[in-house]
């Protein structure tokens, strides 16, 4: 009888339960009317919910991340434009003048250098295999005009040839060994040699040579060749010889998966000179030193200073006994690092024909490099392994 009772009990439960149901039936209906949630359609891991709980965690649900916003360029100062060399504002007067590209020595005697702080892109590349690859630097140099002092002027190599070629730019050197010859007879070679100011600065006659006011405009005039670009610049090379980042905004490399810490660069490959390249966090430029000292410039002492740093693994090809060489800079698809801001990733550069512009890629989109003067050392690819990145 006892458990009859409770059988009884509860069948009596179970039915005000029922009925209570179905009295709450309309509420339940519209609950869902409201929300516009269908019970049915709620995912099973939320099937003990109830109706109004499933409709808050809907409601609740993040919102989807809005897209990243596009670095937005400062505006550029009126009567400028940003320069095709190094993405900062210069003189719009300046825009069709073509650069000059010139040769500087940098062995120990030569030193200490005019003018070369003021170039706006500056090659070191190895100037003979003797005496222990002895480099020598290529300045590249925009706005010509303003130049007082700038050398001492020595002789030129093929390489140099060739890449002052993608520039447009008029090479300035002192001669240099008979391989020359064969690229001084493209009509894209243009080039003054040997006709620029002697300096009485106490040492030998060799070491005398620098491009002076008034330098320029006369060999300019004597020659005949035009002072802004022209036929044989490379398509590209009067808007950008660079992929610059917009004008006002930085390339940060600390977020990019492949970049490693470069605060010092250690350009064992130069042995004669030994190269460093120094991260100066307070002003965000590599400082460029060799022999032991930091490179300061003989007109102001200023050091030079970079914001870009490009290093090319290239290939090269002994010409004679005396270690005269030529790089072989036009290839495609070769290995370099690119520095900014204290970090560096790995690179590739291609450059298909003589007069054509050297690219440079991360992850096969065209690299963008910031605003600002680059150095570019050309590493000889038997040493590339002998480079210290740290």
């Amino acid at each position: 009888m006892k458990t009859k009772s409770k059988v009884l009990a509860c069948a009596v439960l179970l039915g005000a339960l029922a009925v209570a149901g179905c009295g709450d039936q309309g509420s339940s209906s519209s609950q869902e009317a409201s929300s516009g949630i269908s019970w049915e359609a709620i995912p099973e891991d939320q099937q003990q919910a109830s109706p109004a709980e499933a409709s808050s965690a809907v409601v609740e649900a993040e919102p989807e991340p809005e897209p990243e916003q596009e670095p937005v360029a400062a505006e550029v100062p009126a009567g400028m434009y940003l320069s095709e060399i190094t993405g900062e504002p210069i003189d719009e007067s300046l825009r069709d003048q073509r650069p000059i590209a010139v040769m500087v020595d940098n062995e120990t005697k030569a030193l200490p250098h005019y003018g070369t702080a003021e170039a706006d892109v500056v090659y070191e590349m190895m100037n003979s295999t003797a005496n222990g690859r002895v480099t020598r630097l290529m300045c590249i140099v925009k706005d010509w005009g303003q130049i007082k002092q700038l050398g001492s002027i020595r002789s030129t190599r093929p390489t140099n040839i060739l890449i002052a070629a993608e520039w447009n730019a008029v090479l300035c050197h002192d001669g240099g060994p008979y391989h020359n010859d064969a690229y001084f007879a493209n009509k894209w070679a243009e080039h003054f040699s040997g006709t620029f100011s002697r300096v009485n600065n106490g040492k030998s006659r060799e070491f005398t040579e620098y491009i002076v006011s008034g330098d320029l405009d006369k060999n300019f005039k004597n020659s005949g060749y035009t002072t802004t670009y022209n036929d044989y610049a490379p398509e590209g090379a009067t808007d950008s010889h660079f992929v610059f980042t917009p004008y006002g905004t930085t390339v940060d490399l600390s977020s990019n998966g492949n970049a490693i810490p470069a605060t010092s660069v250690d350009i064992k490959p130069f042995t004669h000179n030994k190269s460093q390249l120094t991260y100066n966090s307070s002003t965000g430029k590599y400082e460029y030193s060799e022999y032991g000292n930091a490179h300061k410039d003989a007109e102001d002492g200023e050091v030079l200073a970079f914001d870009n740093v490009i290093l090319q693994k290239c290939t090269f090809n002994q010409l004679d006994e005396n270690g005269y060489l030529i790089y072989n800079c036009i290839d495609v698809n070769q290995p370099g690092y690119y520095l900014t801001g204290g970090y560096a990733i790995p690179i590739e550069w291609t450059k298909g024909a003589a007069t054509a512009i050297t690219r440079f890629y991360s992850n096969g989109q065209e690299l963008a490099i910031n605003p600002g003067k680059t150095y570019i050392g050309i590493i000889p690819s038997d040493t590339w392994g002998e480079m210290k990145i740290k």
